[in-house]
């Protein structure tokens, strides 16, 4: 039970910050009239190190702003792959704390192979014949029709005439401010993770009680929410249940531990689980001398923590290309510096 309500608390922070970083997303795209979609897409080499720098920082807000990007069609799927590649979760906290010099050593080389993978895969995509996300269809924008004027009059309207969906909306931000700024779910204490968590819900309340209502019903509610927000739940819960139940049950540190001649390839498999936890494992042996910074480095490249949680809720297929891009990759690279005696 008490892995259960673990994972569902897990699941629904997930679950909430996707949705908010959706919603602003698409929010900030209608205001500028599409132009922060512009600026995003920008050139590819600013998609590259915009994607990177967000996977190599710390935890896995990074990567979730990364997903809502590209499910929008605003970077394309080498960046996807970069910024996954560069996504070490959030064990990265754990390396910080327990060898913070090779941890910013290692997330520098990941933000770097981030970079230059991400252009390389682009260049493969067309020989693969691989085609991006095409699930996600963002509603046409209709600015002639909307009055996006904020002003007290409209937020009092919105009020008096409320629709079931602003209600809904308007309460399932209030209780989730709630429930984060108490430390009921998500960080324990009042962190950096936990500021940044509660300030974007009170940017999405804020939205919530100032959109014009077409925008709020057809963009909001019928397609972030209604079409996205419960598969990214249960994707996600039903994801971190099955991993608990294999570590529990199937004794995977263990497993791991015997087989250190295959250790590389081991680390490399198991960071295909999408899960900020059996990678501790490797960080642990690390942080002990028992494997070298070629193998860590592998299970960064391939491992990405929750990140790729809320991209199989809206493609399954994308979310397995990307894993094996980086499977390979990490692989690859991991058996090139181990014969480097790294």
């Amino acid at each position: 039970m008490d892995m259960i309500i673990s994972n569902l608390k897990h699941g629904v922070m997930i679950s909430v910050f996707v949705f908010v970083m959706m919603t602003l997303a698409d929010y900030l795209n209608v205001l500028t009239e599409g132009k922060m979609n512009e600026a995003i897409r920008g050139s590819l080499f600013k998609q590259y190190i915009t994607t990177s720098f967000l996977g190599a920082t710390p935890g896995c807000l990074g990567a979730f702003m990364n997903v809502s990007f590209y499910v929008h069609g605003l970077i394309t799927f080498g960046a996807m792959v970069g910024g996954m590649i560069a996504t070490s979760g959030d064990e990265a906290f754990v390396m910080l704390a327990l060898f913070p010099d090779k941890a910013i050593l290692l997330f520098g080389t990941l933000f770097i192979v981030g970079i230059i993978f991400a252009w390389l895969t682009d260049k493969l995509v067309p020989v693969l014949k691989i085609t991006p996300c095409e699930e996600c269809q963002v509603p046409v924008l209709h600015l002639e029709n909307e009055d996006w004027r904020i002003n007290l009059r409209g937020v009092k309207a919105n009020l008096q005439k409320i629709s079931l969906a602003r209600f809904l909306l308007l309460s399932l931000l209030g209780i989730s401010i709630y429930v984060f700024a108490s430390g009921i779910i998500g960080p324990a204490a009042w962190s950096w993770k936990r500021i940044t968590f509660v300030t974007l819900l009170s940017l999405a309340e804020f939205i919530v009680f100032t959109a014009p209502e077409h925008y709020l019903i057809e963009h909001i509610w019928g397609h972030i929410a209604k079409r996205h927000l419960w598969r990214v739940f249960l994707w996600s819960f039903g994801a971190l249940v099955v991993v608990d139940v294999g570590l529990k049950f199937w004794n995977l540190e263990t497993f791991v531990q015997t087989h250190m001649s295959w250790v590389l390839l081991v680390a490399s498999l198991v960071a295909i689980i999408p899960e900020s936890g059996p990678h501790l494992i490797f960080v642990m042996m690390f942080a002990k001398g028992l494997i070298p910074f070629s193998v860590l480095l592998a299970c960064s490249i391939v491992q990405d923590g929750h990140g790729m949680l809320p991209l199989l809720s809206y493609s399954i297929k994308d979310s397995i290309l990307i894993k094996a891009f980086n499977f390979f990759i990490g692989l690859g690279i991991g058996f090139a510096l181990y014969s480097l005696g790294m």
